[in-house]
């Protein structure tokens, strides 16, 4: 990546402890758009409600409850990062992937859907697909997302492949580095991507109550998911553009003062 300089806005009353020092997520709901959650996983104490993706009776994607379980375990890493950061959030499983992390467009589309509907205040999307003919279909929901306080924290593709929706402008998107402090994160001058957090060999939580190793963009998007849960439990009622201000602010590279200007990681 080459090194871009950026402009950084006086205003030193943002700062980490301010955006959630003493918040433990209390207050705030977030629904992992993934392939389930392990309930009984001693690292995710908060988890509400496994709802999934199914075909209704008129071959219609459709949500309904379900119990909680992750055969693929890409799911349960995910939340078990968001409750390491921020262990009093209400999580929400809404499975749209099938046991080999893989799932339909169909699927993503409904699941997605109910969440912003059923009002959720974050949605982590460690996924994405790259068919064009979901683009719109994921643009619209992002934007409704948007304008009901609903923010969208998704991953970049691992690949240089374009896919959706991390690409969009109304979504809080996110990279990793290779840094092994879980609370520094990196402000990106140069979009697409929003952020670059922890995610080159977290541990992570694993179906039957296990840990392992394992690295990928998926894995850094719940720690801003679990740091934006912080700040709106801090500080309730933030639109989507108000959090992804906060969180630049007080990124690790842009909160620290640096004659005026920063670099990008």
């Amino acid at each position: 990546m080459r090194t871009e300089k950026f402009d950084v806005a006086a205003m030193p009353q943002v700062s980490p402890d301010w955006a959630w020092g003493g918040a433990d997520g209390s207050g705030v709901r977030v629904a992992v758009l993934d392939s389930g959650v392990d309930g009984g996983h001693p690292l995710i104490p908060g988890l509400e409600r496994s709802v999934q993706v199914v075909t209704g009776p008129e071959g219609a994607a459709q949500v309904a409850d379900c119990e909680p379980g992750d055969v693929a375990g890409h799911g349960t890493a995910c939340a078990g990062l968001i409750s390491s950061i921020a262990p009093a959030v209400a999580i929400t499983s809404v499975r749209v992937l099938n046991d080999g992390r893989q799932g339909t467009g169909a699927a993503l589309l409904a699941g997605l859907g109910w969440a912003i509907d059923e009002g959720y205040d974050l949605i982590n999307m460690s996924l994405s697909t790259a068919k064009p003919a979901f683009c719109l279909a994921l643009h619209e929901l992002a934007d409704r997302a948007y304008f009901r306080r609903c923010a969208l924290v998704a991953s970049a593709h691992n690949m240089p492949v374009r896919s959706f929706p991390w690409l969009f402008s109304s979504v809080i998107s996110v990279a990793s580095h290779d840094e092994p402090d879980p609370w520094a994160y990196y402000y990106n001058a140069a979009p697409p991507v929003d952020f670059y957090a922890r995610g080159v060999k977290v541990r992570v939580a694993w179906p039957g109550g296990a840990q392992i190793l394992s690295s990928g963009n998926s894995f850094a998007t719940p720690h801003i998911t679990g740091i934006s849960a912080l700040i709106l439990s801090k500080h309730p009622g933030l639109t989507p553009f108000q959090l992804k201000t906060i969180l630049y602010l007080a990124a690790t590279n842009v909160r620290r003062d640096n004659g005026g200007h920063h670099d990008t990681p």
